[in-house]
């Protein structure tokens, strides 16, 4: 497999596309199809943290198939767990030897070789991580690294924006609708009503690809 070399034309390519697009499951499902190709390596997944039932739960991927994604609960505690315990880069170059892999053998079955997980943190919170798997063993280097880490920092980013403007949407309804007595009984509403709950609660519901 030849190995591009990730500039930044990739990186602003990546970002200019998701600075167009309002809508997390869209940016998401633009993130991960980008990192793919940017890299072209076999595909990317981005999980989400549930700190209730401490596992990822799949927000977002591209090139991986179902049977793959419906392999099982992914445990934050089981599966390369060292990153997020860390908040570090992991990279595991064999997947059939390698003990912090959760499901080795659904790996193997897939096809993959190596996998590159990257935390996704914003601030000192843990809001999930995003994954990269290749068809052949691959040796990320410095640069790959540090490319999804720039991506995976920049969606982040992204989302929590997207959970904070529609909180703050929502407030300013709530508030144009007390100025009206008589419609406050059926229109009132918690500020982060309607917010996605990948991004502004403790359940992270799973979405396909």
């Amino acid at each position: 497999m030849d190995k591009p070399t990730v500039n930044y034309e990739s990186l602003i390519r990546i970002t200019k596309a998701i600075s167009m697009i309002r809508d997390p499951e869209e940016i998401i499902l633009i993130t991960v199809e980008g990192v793919t190709h940017a890299l072209n390596v076999k595909g990317c997944t981005l999980f989400l943290f549930s700190p209730r039932s401490k596992e990822l739960k799949l927000a977002g991927s591209y090139g991986l198939s179902n049977d793959y994604l419906d392999k099982g609960p992914i445990s934050a505690l089981r599966s390369i767990a060292s990153s997020l315990q860390d908040a570090q880069p992991v990279a595991i170059y064999d997947v059939t030897d390698d003990p912090r892999l959760q499901y080795p053998e659904a790996a193997k079955k897939e096809g993959i070789a190596s996998i590159l997980a990257v935390p996704i943190i914003i601030g000192e919170k843990l809001i999930g991580s995003m994954r990269v798997y290749t068809a052949e063993p691959w040796e990320f280097t410095l640069n790959d690294v540090n490319f999804v880490q720039a991506v995976a920092q920049i969606v982040g980013m992204t989302l929590e924006m997207c959970r904070i403007n529609k909180g703050l949407k929502d407030s300013i309804d709530i508030l144009k609708t007390m100025r009206d007595p008589k419609t406050i009984k059926s229109s009132r509403r918690t500020p982060y009503e309607g917010v996605p709950k990948s991004f502004g609660g403790d359940e992270l519901p799973q979405t396909s690809p």
